[in-house]
């Protein structure tokens, strides 16, 4: 398999960051880590942007991101062009948001998702094909307007 996947974390996702990219690995799934490296406070939008604007670069082919709630990080990864990052709860709008959104980037809350929670909805986003048709042509309308 060689999709690879950027990671990064604040330090609030830092834990669940460190889980994720080890279930990764060992499903084949090639990762590179943009940090936090520690559960010591550092501002998200710094580590956010550098994995956003790889996965908009086709460096990697997706992306995914950690913090307490997710909010902030989808936030910031949705401010680059070409991103559609979805912070998802559950396995059913990780699902959802690659059938009908074709996200290239995933959000997950650490406090608000349990680990085992998170790596359910990892493995179904990594794994649901976008399903084209009426839904490719309203991503291009969502890309055209960035």
């Amino acid at each position: 398999m060689d999709v690879k996947i950027a990671i990064g974390a604040d330090h609030a996702g830092f834990r669940h960051k460190e889980w994720i990219k080890k279930h990764l690995i060992q499903k084949g799934y090639m990762v590179l880590d943009f940090g936090t490296h520690s559960e010591k406070p550092v501002d998200y939008p710094g580590i956010i942007r550098p994995v956003a604007e790889t996965v908009a670069r086709r460096d990697c082919d997706r992306g995914i991101v950690l913090g307490g709630s997710g909010n902030g990080e989808a936030i910031v990864a949705n401010r680059v062009r070409g991103i559609r990052c979805a912070l998802c709860w559950n396995a059913r709008m990780a699902r959802l948001s690659r059938e009908h959104n074709d996200a290239n980037m995933l959000s997950l809350g650490a406090r608000t998702t349990p680990l085992k929670t998170a790596l359910k909805i990892v493995d179904v986003w990594l794994t649901t094909r976008f399903k084209g048709g009426r839904h490719r042509r309203r991503i291009e309308q969502i890309d055209g307007a960035q």
